[in-house]
């Protein structure tokens, strides 16, 4: 029988070294509110602002709305919508800001390298099966163990909206074997036996999720009417890790071609952080990556 409880709540004002051992400890930081409303706020517009007419909303802390058909991450619609959020400025700056910097620093310490790859999700109701399978980032980043992922809801999610759950604790067992599955990413790790308590909130806007790079972790099904769940991601390691060379491209781009640096930074209102990555001392497998883009 699977049961849950809720997240383990922590806060930025809490010692350093109790977050540093709740996260060795769990393999995982909830922090309540870690970002600011406004800037959740300006983000949410933007991404709704290319997201319609299929998503409508204000940015504020209520949920944004499906308008006609559902879909999923790589379906028709969600490749119209993802190329225009992928070019938002915002989006990728939102990851680099100085208070997000300092939420990372905490885990990693001082010197933080942001992964260029960045995510955003977007979970509409009435798509069960097509919610993201219990999986672990080392596998699909192949990330070293101080890989950890940042999640932040951009809005309130409650029980029915499709939440991140994770199972704590589950980072001490190393990287797990995987098998086919249904939903994003297309795989599900390995799930022992005794590993039949979750962990999982209701998240409010600004809350922030990091997990440790090995471990286990999932979505919900977003059974809402009509909300949809939006929120953003990324990864970091303390600067000087290795870093898959997967994870120096845009998400997706691979096999969406409209989906690639040059297009993403072309109207971009500040040169300042673009190709900051290329200078990057210690990345790995560029040619596994283009046999993967060229497959």
């Amino acid at each position: 029988m699977t049961t849950a409880s809720d997240f383990t709540q922590s806060s930025l004002g809490d010692p350093l070294e109790v977050l540093q051992k709740r996260m060795a400890d769990e393999g995982y930081l909830f922090l309540k509110q870690a970002v600011a409303a406004k800037h959740c706020n300006k983000l949410l517009a933007d991404i709704l602002a290319v997201a319609a007419p299929h998503v409508e909303g204000e940015a504020g802390s209520q949920a944004p709305r499906l308008v006609g058909e559902p879909f999923y991450e790589t379906d028709a619609i969600w490749d119209q919508i993802y190329p225009r959020i992928q070019k938002l400025e915002s989006f990728h700056r939102f990851f680099h800001q100085p208070w997000m910097n300092d939420i990372m620093a905490r885990v990693v310490g001082p010197e933080v390298f942001v992964y260029p790859v960045k995510m955003a999700r977007m979970a509409t109701p009435r798509m069960r099966g097509y919610e993201t399978p219990p999986h672990q980032d080392a596998y699909s980043h192949h990330a070293p163990p101080t890989m950890a992922g940042v999640w932040v809801a951009l809005h309130d999610i409650d029980s029915t909206m499709g939440r991140v759950k994770v199972l704590p604790g589950s980072h001490k067992h190393g990287v797990r074997e995987v098998f086919q599955a249904q939903g994003v990413g297309g795989v599900q790790c390995e799930i022992f036996a005794d590993e039949t308590h979750w962990h999982v909130s209701d998240f409010q806007q600004g809350d922030v999720l990091i997990f440790n790079s090995c471990t286990v972790h999932r979505a919900e099904p977003n059974t809402n009417e009509d909300a949809v769940r939006i929120s953003v991601d990324t990864r970091f390691c303390d600067y000087g890790a290795p870093v898959f060379a997967t994870n120096l491209h845009p998400h997706h781009g691979f096999r969406v071609p409209e989906i690639n640096w040059e297009s993403i930074y072309e109207h971009w209102q500040d040169d300042a952080d673009k190709y900051y990555w290329r200078d990057y001392p210690n990345s790995f497998g560029h040619e596994i990556f283009e046999e993967i883009a060229n497959a």
